[in-house]
């Protein structure tokens, strides 16, 4: 007799009763998108709790503002308690000033009445001795008194466009970048060329001329007895009008001028002048000095034996 198969049991699941129906299954079992669900974890890992991100923007724009607005606060605050203690500061420093330079000017005051003091003994003095008029021409001639008399004025100023130039360099150089400026050498050749021309005294802006000073540059700045002038540069020189003018525009140093008004045009004008003043030089000091009389004899010195 033939044997059988064994016959196995299934524990297969029943079938659902909806199992012709997977598409309609799938849309009710996940009626979302995965992408939203994906969405809405990683907002939830960063910690955004779902905000949105132009409210996020307007929020940190406000919280800025507000940041702003109290540092301004504070500021002005701190600045408004300040203010009245910066403008006593101030007022104090000029006050300061004010008293310095007041105290300065009287010195200075003091300074001129104790020269004129001074002038006044000695031409009395020399009166005296028979020797005032020789005195009165060696204060002239060093620049230790005021002078008074015709002349000629002399103004040098800078060209107006001081980058232009001529073919040639009276300087002799080609190392500047302005050309145009008057220079410190360009003074000193001028008032070397009114005195040669028999100038007998000279300033240049108010400042007297004497054989101690010293015409310099510092940069572009020009310095007589290191005191900066500014241009224009007025030269006034005491001597024969109409002569002194004609010897002096004649002259190399006047050549020279004129050379420097064709070439870079560097303006300059003179003029024959009925009195001009030159104040006296504040910087002659008397360093030697001995007493002269009629009959100073040679010393001699007695030796031992």
């Amino acid at each position: 007799m033939p044997q059988q198969p064994p016959v196995r049991s299934s524990s297969t699941p029943p079938a659902r009763p909806d199992a012709s129906m997977s598409l309609l299954t799938n849309v009710m079992d996940h009626s979302l998108d995965d992408g939203y669900a994906e969405a809405a974890a990683r907002k939830q890992a960063a910690g955004a709790d779902g905000m949105p991100r132009t409210l996020r923007a307007k929020l940190g724009l406000a919280a800025g503002l507000v940041l702003a607005a109290l540092v301004v606060t504070v500021g002005a605050a701190q600045a408004r308690v300040a203010a009245p203690v910066v403008a006593k500061e101030r007022e104090e420093l000029i006050d300061r000033i004010d008293r310095e330079t007041a105290a300065a000017d009287a010195l200075e005051s003091d300074v001129d009445k104790l020269r004129d003091d001074v002038s006044a003994r000695q031409r009395e003095a020399l009166k005296q001795s028979g020797g005032g008029d020789q005195t009165n021409l060696v204060g002239i001639l060093s620049g230790a008194t005021e002078v008074r008399g015709p002349g000629v004025k002399l103004v040098v100023n800078d060209a107006k466009e001081s980058a232009v130039g001529g073919d040639s360099d009276p300087r002799g150089t080609s190392g500047f970048s302005d050309t145009g400026r008057v220079r410190d050498r360009d003074m000193q050749r001028v008032v070397n060329g009114l005195w040669e021309s028999g100038a007998e005294a000279v300033s240049i802006n108010g400042q007297r001329l004497t054989a101690l000073s010293a015409i310099r540059a510092a940069g572009d700045a020009i310095l007589v007895d290191n005191r900066p002038l500014v241009p224009p540069y007025t030269v006034l020189a005491v001597g024969d009008g109409k002569q002194l003018s004609t010897r002096f525009q004649n002259s190399a140093d006047g050549l020279y001028l004129h050379a420097l008004q064709e070439n870079f045009g560097i303006r300059t004008s003179i003029s024959v002048e009925d009195e001009v003043r030159l104040p006296a030089a504040p910087s002659v000091i008397v360093r030697t000095a001995e007493p002269i009389t009629e009959s100073a004899q040679p010393r001699t010195e007695k030796g031992t034996s």
